[in-house]
């Protein structure tokens, strides 16, 4: 790939955090408002799942995402898609866990 869209994958990893947290609240029947704010879904979740207090540090960082590489202006390199993919993984593999939908889970592939 000439020209490969990192500042896309940062901004889908913030959305694949978002999408499982926003699952898991709603299948706990936990309600929660409209946002992209992913450490106010935690907090929301954190009544039932305290332990996941371990995540927050990943997920203010991911919080990032959902508008910082989303327009125009700054732009991520690989060194901030791969650390921004290997945090939503690890966010992912709790979350499916919990749900307990980690009997097929796959990783997504690499960074390039």
């Amino acid at each position: 790939m000439d020209h490969p869209n990192y500042d896309a994958v940062c901004f889908h990893t913030q959305q694949c955090a978002e999408k499982y947290l926003k699952a898991f609240l709603q299948e706990a029947d936990i309600p929660f408002r409209k946002t992209h704010d992913l450490a106010d879904l935690l907090n929301s979740a954190l009544s039932i799942e305290p332990a996941w207090t371990s995540m927050k540090a990943d997920l203010n960082a991911l919080s990032a995402f959902a508008v910082e590489y989303r327009y125009p202006g700054e732009s991520a390199d690989l060194d901030e898609a791969r650390e921004a993919l290997e945090k939503c993984q690890q966010v992912r593999q709790i979350i499916r866990r919990t749900m307990h939908l980690d009997k097929s889970d796959s990783s997504p592939g690499d960074v390039e």
